[in-house]
């Protein structure tokens, strides 16, 4: 099958299929997209008559016709206007067409299958699947940041190799790489690198110097550059770049790489149908969205251009019940001994596919009279949603894969090369399912309903409840839980043997609530550390040492956040090690001792003090002069362009100065660090560890400042 799709400006169409030694072109000059035209409204009576002769007068329709369609999971087929279109490029402008007609009043018409990527719609309307069915080989280019300012690279790694010196060298380089190796698929590390490597060629008077596979095209520029929000947090779209006969994944811009591996991301393009390298850019919603899109397809119902969904009316009393999160029971802060852990298995999709959870079902007319939404008057139709056929397959393929992976790590030599890519399979799956449920809730979803998100919710905090319930008959102390996982010890005033364990309690609970409830691990203890103005513990803050590997669960503080620096880090774990093997704070706070004194001593490689921030909004925007303000001031006069959404990191060197001369970016090579700065940083990350004790920041460096000379065992290791 072929798994790259290149679209000419004559509206023909590269179907590229990858072979043992290179890619074989197949030419198609017969495709035409199509979208459609129809009411917005089922009820609404509309002559399509005006509009069939706008599209048949206009050059870029090839044909129009109509047509009986669903536009919707909730509405029967009725007659549409199909309009088929000369280019992939020009369905968009086609379609805004449509609502621009002073015939029609406005909102009155609405148009479907139309905002699909390019790769995507071709495979949904041609029935192609895009998955290779040989091994994709790859080239990797990386330039390190400095070199990103100027025209021309004078360093550039070339598959693990870093070639210096002139553009011709360079040129040299990548161009025998991509003759010996004729790649599939270019790793970037900035898809930047192929309009640079073209400049320079051009710059070099190298006409011969090519990265395409189809002669006379180089590369063509697909979208510029842009910065977008989602869920509140700000991210940054680079221009992307198209290379003829081959897929350009970009580092700097795919979540789903990132995250698994190649075969992830091929995983999820036999699901989506989704191109590699469309899959590559896209987010998770994109995925999910897709894969909704070809069942929906499959069930002859078109994607709305446009989501107009509008909230079914509930009464003040069902807004009220209904506007709530997951289960939470929140765990004292302090120190708790002989904690185990249980999760549900996919807890979310699992009640989507066992309740029937669908947005095409839910509040049925069919069924007024029945709440099967427990504490809401919500009905489910008993006629399958096609969100479970979306969801199902996926939760029993990651459950067989993560049984096969169990199955290799277990095996006398696992093979390495299969381990990776069913961990990149089941990473893949895993953030699918995570974003399956909160997607429901996403205004601009295609097929998404706040009533679904509602009614998992409902369901889920019952399954904890019920699990809560069942656990403390048992002989069981509940600590802590959260949305799908719940911690528990024995309870002091049950004797050992009138307790039930763990596994037949969690055999009843799954038979109970219909949803695997599987014991994930047993801890020797586990922290909670308390809010910061509250003495409650924390939801998602806590570090606890696992009884089976001896490793330590982290998650919340400063060790599992992305900004902190390696020192920081580092330290923070030594003195978890410390905590762990003593139960004091004294051998704690000996440890933070003995970083101090390595910081004021200047043994510290500045290297492992850079922060990594994500910028939220352009240097113009903020009204403090942050760390981040005075970064971003330094790029920029190194001519390095740093948008929203992207990373910038440094180094404080001088805090107290109120200019960009109080950081130094990481790649400066700098040889000073502010001491100070460096030292409240520790502090507050061995305050972490020390909180659940009892220990608050002003405590620790009181008794710094009472410490004159550290114990001899504070600079072992």
């Amino acid at each position: 099958m072929p798994f790259a799709f290149d679209f000419c400006d004559d509206g023909r169409v590269l179907e590229w299929t990858a072979t043992d030694d290179g890619a074989d072109p197949t030419v198609v000059d017969d495709y035409t997209p199509r979208f459609f035209v129809g009411p917005r409204d089922a009820e609404a009576e509309i002559d399509l008559t005006r509009l069939r002769r706008v599209y048949e007068r206009h050059p870029d329709v090839v044909g129009v016709e109509v047509v009986e369609r669903r536009p919707g999971f909730r509405r029967e087929a009725e007659r549409l206007l199909a309009v088929d279109a000369c280019h992939v490029d020009r369905v968009t402008s086609l379609a805004r067409q449509a609502r621009q007609l002073d015939a029609y009043p406005v909102g009155e018409l609405a148009c479907y299958n139309v905002d699909f990527t390019r790769g995507f719609r071709y495979c949904l309307e041609r029935g192609v699947d895009p998955t290779p069915e040989t091994d994709l080989t790859t080239l990797s280019l990386s330039v390190p940041v400095p070199e990103t300012t100027d025209g021309a690279y004078e360093t550039l790694t070339v598959d693990g190799d870093t070639v210096t010196g002139s553009p011709a060298t360079i040129l040299d380089a990548v161009g025998i790489a991509v003759e010996d190796q004729n790649p599939d698929v270019l790793v970037c590390s900035t898809a930047e690198i192929v309009p640079t490597l073209y400049s320079m060629a051009d710059q070099a008077g190298r006409d011969e110097f090519t990265l395409s596979r189809w002669p006379g095209v180089d590369y063509q520029q697909l979208a510029g550059q842009s910065t977008y929000t989602s869920y509140g947090r700000v991210g940054h779209s680079p221009a992307r770049y198209n290379v003829p006969g081959r897929a350009i994944v970009d580092e700097s811009a795919t979540f789903l790489y990132d995250e698994t591996n190649l075969d992830g991301v091929l995983d999820l393009v036999g699901r989506s149908h989704k191109p590699v390298q469309e899959l590559a850019w896209a987010s998770i919603g994109t995925v999910l969205t897709a894969i909704q899109v070809r069942e929906a397809a499959a069930r002859g119902v078109l994607v709305p251009w446009n989501s107009w969904r509008h909230e079914l009316f509930k009464p003040m009393a069902t807004l009220h019940d209904a506007d709530r999160g997951g289960f939470i029971f929140a765990p004292d802060a302090g120190v708790h001994e002989n904690v185990h852990e249980l999760d549900f298995s996919s807890l979310y999709p699992n009640i989507i596919s066992t309740r029937n959870v669908s947005p095409d079902v839910i509040r049925c007319d069919c069924h007024r009279d029945r709440a099967d939404v427990p504490g809401l008057d919500y009905a489910i139709c008993d006629e399958r949603g096609y969100l479970v056929d979306v969801l199902e397959p996926i939760i029993d393929d990651r459950d067989t894969i993560k049984a096969a992976i169990r199955e290799e790590r277990a095996a006398e030599d696992p093979d390495e090369a299969r381990l990776a890519a069913l961990e990149g399979r089941s990473e893949a799956l895993k953030w699918i399912l995570v974003a399956c449920f909160g997607y429901q809730g996403f205004a601009n979803a295609k097929f998404g309903r706040i009533e679904c998100h509602e009614a998992i919710n409902a369901f889920a905090r019952e399954i904890l409840l019920t699990a809560k319930e069942r656990l403390e008959a048992g002989g069981w102390e509940v600590v802590h839980g959260i949305v799908d996982s719940i911690w528990v010890r024995p309870a002091p005033d049950v004797p050992d043997g009138e307790r039930t364990d763990l596994d037949t309690l969690a055999a009843e609970i799954t038979d109970s609530v219909g949803i695997r409830l599987e014991y994930e691990a047993a801890h020797d203890w586990v922290a909670f550390v308390p809010r910061r103005d509250d003495p409650a513990g924390a939801l998602t803050k806590y570090f606890g040492r696992l009884a089976d590997s001896g490793e330590f669960k982290i998650r919340g503080i400063e060790a599992r956040q992305r900004s902190t620096p390696s020192f920081v880090e580092r330290v923070q774990r030594d003195c978890l090690d410390r905590l762990d093997e003593t139960r004091a704070s004294e051998p704690v706070l000996e440890r933070l001792h003995a970083a101090i004194g390595r910081l004021r001593a200047g043994r510290v490689d500045p290297d492992r003090l850079a922060e990594r921030i994500r910028i939220s909004k352009p240097v113009e925007a903020y009204t403090q002069y942050t760390h981040t303000v005075a970064a971003l001031e330094r790029a920029r006069d190194q001519g390095l362009d740093i948008h929203p959404g992207q990373e910038i990191a440094y180094i404080v060197v001088d805090d107290d100065k109120s200019s960009r001369d109080r950081v130094s970016l990481a790649h400066e090579g700098i040889d000073s660090y502010d001491t100070a700065y460096y030292e409240t940083q520790l502090v507050r990350a061995v305050e972490s560890v020390l909180a659940p004790l009892g220990w608050d920041r002003e405590e620790i460096r009181q008794w710094l400042a009472e410490t004159t000379d550290a114990t001899l065992g504070a600079y072992s290791g």
